[in-house]
């Protein structure tokens, strides 16, 4: 075989195993909620928001927020959000997740037991409750609490998400910085999405984070 030959075949060899990498970088890498908007969709859509004082805790419950509703057959909302956003997801005839890889971009943890992830409401219910949710019908709250059409369910570590708790951006970000602006714009698009308010320093935190783009 000439030297072009081989050089020939040796080039595309190269190119299909860089194209197979890249491939499979691409179905390991981990998934993200649909609906994220651009930086400065999100800062109009923060500008948008209602600012006022957060309203009081009175009278919530989780239970307002009927969760996880069943999506298809035997699969509810969490189930659908694990195997959207794991890779390698294996699950049993009742749609509970018996293995995968899950990686939690809040502080860049793997896991491969589903136990051990949380399926995050990226505005918490409580929070949602203080800034709008509390006078919604209960359906309104149930669709809020199933949002899987907005970036408004992700998987993440459950620990950092028990952190987490009810807190808005000014006072818990996730432990990786490198997620504050990915945070951000997918906590003003389902604030805006919902017709929820914001408070002072909750905006100037969201401002701060997507001025980090």
């Amino acid at each position: 075989m000439s030297t072009v030959k081989r050089t020939a075949r040796f080039s595309i060899f190269s190119l299909l195993l860089a194209g197979a990498l890249v491939l499979g970088l691409a179905n390991s890498a981990q998934a993200t909620p649909p609906g994220i908007p651009s930086t400065g969709t999100a800062l109009s859509e923060l500008a948008a928001l209602t600012v006022a004082a957060e309203g009081s805790s009175s009278g919530y419950s989780r239970d307002k927020f009927p969760h996880w509703t069943t999506v298809s057959g035997a699969c509810n909302t969490r189930e659908q959000v694990l195997k959207r956003d794991g890779t390698g997801v294996v699950t049993d005839s009742s749609c509970a997740a018996t293995s995968g890889r899950w990686y939690s971009p809040y502080d860049g943890a793997t896991w491969t037991a589903a136990s051990d992830v949380d399926i995050d409401h990226v505005v918490p219910l409580a929070e949602a409750w203080r800034s709008g949710a509390s006078s919604w019908t209960t359906a309104k709250r149930q669709s809020f609490a199933n949002d899987l059409g907005g970036p408004q369910l992700i998987a993440v570590t459950d620990n950092v998400n028990q952190a987490k708790g009810d807190q808005d951006p000014a006072r818990w970000k996730p432990p990786l910085s490198s997620y504050w602006c990915t945070y951000a714009k997918m906590w003003t698009r389902s604030k805006h999405k919902w017709g929820l308010t914001v408070n002072s320093a909750e905006k100037s935190a969201l401002q701060s984070m997507l001025g980090g783009c």
